[in-house]
């Protein structure tokens, strides 16, 4: 069912009112939270796997020189929460630890949308990872959180959840247009109070891209195993949806279409594969921002913050 505060906005916005019923159409009317024909991450067989958030299949085809046979699969959802209820939901994943740049399954998880164990959570979103200049945390900083988890980790499954290619925009196209300096862009698109040429959007997105790309490479080249490069989701970027085509922006929950649902899925082996065991789950945080199932609650303006950000 649907709020009155809901429905309002929706008839005082034809953008948002065709959304959803597009929505209606690829949720089976709402009758799917995520996509369950796509990739289930946590049985593939990986040792390290790199996420790079909102990244579209055919620009990593065109711009990524990683090592490796590149493949292309379907996500689980077109947007973060739907990836993460998707695939980590009612799991234990005590064999897995966890580095993110992005708070939304710690926000997720205390909604009670998602409930999964991870042996390790390493929040770099938190304190000294976040940088306040350009509202998220940059690729080389989570490339150093990465290899640091390998080295204290050294028989656990290595996730890595980049920010990038998501905007906020890090590039030169970022410091020419701020208004591409956080994830508003999108609702400013629906509300009518932006409208740059695609042009820009794709070449933030591509800049955005080319920055994450290197410090994969970096992790690739020193952290050993059996290596997956994916996405949680695509990125519209002026896109036809479906079955109503209008042009579509960002990533909104339960729109389906191919270009948000295919993603990249790069397979690399560097060196001996690990031997992997599952262990109870560390419970406490410390000042890196590791965390356990038990973590201490972060304070609520610091989630706010960054999903506002993000």
């Amino acid at each position: 069912m649907y709020e009155l505060r809901q429905l309002r906005r929706a008839i005082a916005n034809p953008r948002l009112f065709v959304r959803e019923l597009n929505r209606l159409y690829y949720t089976h009317l709402h009758r799917r939270t995520y996509n369950p024909s796509g990739v289930d991450i946590v049985t593939a067989d990986w040792d390290n796997l790199y996420i790079l958030d909102a990244c579209r299949y055919d620009a990593f085809a065109a711009r990524s020189d990683l090592p490796g046979r590149l493949e292309r699969r379907q996500s689980r959802g077109s947007m973060t929460a739907e990836f993460l209820r998707g695939n980590f939901d009612g799991r234990d994943l005590t064999d897995t630890v966890y580095v993110t740049a992005t708070p939304m399954f710690y926000w997720n998880r205390n909604r009670g949308d998602v409930d999964a164990t991870f042996h390790a959570e390493i929040n770099v979103w938190q304190d000294d990872g976040w940088d306040d200049e350009f509202h998220t945390v940059r690729p080389e900083t989570m490339a150093e959180r990465a290899q640091q988890a390998a080295e204290k980790y050294p028989n656990k499954r290595l996730l890595v959840h980049f920010v990038q290619p998501h905007f906020p925009a890090i590039g030169p196209t970022g410091e020419d247009h701020p208004e591409l300096n956080s994830l508003r862009v999108w609702d400013a698109i629906d509300m009518g109070d932006l409208d740059l040429p695609d042009k820009v959007y794709r070449k933030a997105f591509t800049e955005n891209l080319d920055a994450v790309l290197p410090h994969v490479q970096e992790l690739m080249d020193t952290i050993e195993g059996k290596t997956v490069v994916t996405a949680d989701h695509g990125q519209m970027l002026g896109e036809r949806s479906f079955p109503i085509p209008f042009r579509e922006y960002g990533h909104p929950p339960g729109i389906h279409t191919d270009t948000l649902l295919m993603v990249p899925w790069l397979v690399h082996t560097n060196g001996p594969r690990r031997k992997i065991i599952a262990e109870e789950p560390e419970c406490k945080p410390d000042h890196s921002g590791e965390t356990g199932p038990q973590d201490e609650t972060v304070e609520s303006e610091i989630v706010t913050d960054r999903l506002e950000d993000l």
